[in-house]
């Protein structure tokens, strides 16, 4: 399958923007990567790069013959899946981009567990928002996303959608966390916010919500780090907040409490793939072992 290794050649060079670094990627001379690219270009009758001083661009026709080589090493994943499958072997691998939320309790678990029944099967997971997730299902980078308030839009295939609410975290010793119950927002106001950037879902369901009350937010330190976050739990009666299924505890430390205005919205967890692409025989294994674990699922938005 040289031809593939080929387009191998023309894929990495895209994704490094250099010949260079793309040999360097794949342990092979920048020679030979750029024969291949110009071979590629001379076969197609068009230049597929624009060459700069300081690298490799893609060219409008670039673009496309990027998609189809993606789409192309994509499918063949799914043969080679299927041809596993065939042999009777449960190899393979899977690419996740999860929410920040899901990666120091549940998604260390639910990949676990597969591989108990799936030992030879490797993870790539990469933690992101739902930018960063559309972005990479596009790229052909990830077979699935797992976030939080992912936008519903018309290349996506949704699998499910989870409601998630969003919890008050805070430190065991906190004022808030010594009576039983939930607290309101208000409340909240009294302490010091540490809370995720305007790009995490859970900071926009909160904004949203408060645009139409008195009460105002103002943190008192912003980070796109969940783990710094809880870090800053331990001091200081600091209040952050969270999705219900990432207020992991710290082995009993950090607490969570319900937030009891009326009318306080929820959110949803969305497992979803790139609409038409055909995903390997383990990703949908995968699929199944994590609606399991994540039980009922709300129907898809069409």
């Amino acid at each position: 399958m040289n031809h593939l290794r080929f387009l191998r050649y023309f894929d990495e060079v895209a994704r490094a923007g250099s010949i260079r670094q793309a040999a360097q990627a794949l342990h092979v001379a920048p020679s030979a990567v750029n024969r291949r690219i110009q071979d590629l270009e001379d076969e197609l009758g068009v230049p597929l790069f624009e060459r700069l001083p300081r690298g490799m661009r893609l060219t409008a026709a670039g673009e496309l013959f990027v998609q189809y080589v993606r789409g192309r090493f994509s499918a063949l994943e799914e043969v080679r899946s299927h041809i596993e499958e065939m042999q009777g072997l449960r190899r393979g691998s899977v690419q996740v981009v999860a929410s920040q939320a899901l990666a120091p309790e549940f998604m260390p678990r639910l990949v676990a567990d597969f591989r108990r029944t799936h030992p030879l099967v490797e993870f790539q997971v990469r933690i992101g928002d739902h930018v960063q997730a559309l972005r990479a299902l596009r790229a052909f980078e990830t077979d699935l996303v797992l976030v939080f308030n992912l936008a519903i839009e018309a290349d996506l295939e949704v699998v499910a959608r989870f409601e998630q609410r969003l919890v008050a975290v805070m430190h065991r010793t906190h004022p808030l966390a010594q009576r039983p119950g939930g607290v309101r927002l208000r409340e909240c106001m009294d302490y010091p916010l540490v809370l995720p950037n305007r790009e995490a879902g859970g900071r926009q369901l909160l904004e949203r919500h408060l645009a139409r009350s008195s009460v105002k937010l103002r943190a008192v330190v912003e980070s796109n780090s969940f783990e710094f976050l809880r870090g800053c739990l331990h001091h200081g009666n600091a209040i952050s907040f969270q999705i219900a299924i990432g207020a992991v505890s710290d082995g009993g430390e950090i607490v969570s409490r319900d937030i009891t205005d009326r009318q306080f919205p929820t959110g949803h967890l969305v497992l979803a793939h790139l609409r038409g692409r055909q995903l390997p025989v383990i990703a949908h294994a995968f699929i199944a072992d994590t609606l399991l674990a994540l039980g009922g699922a709300d129907p898809p938005v069409a």
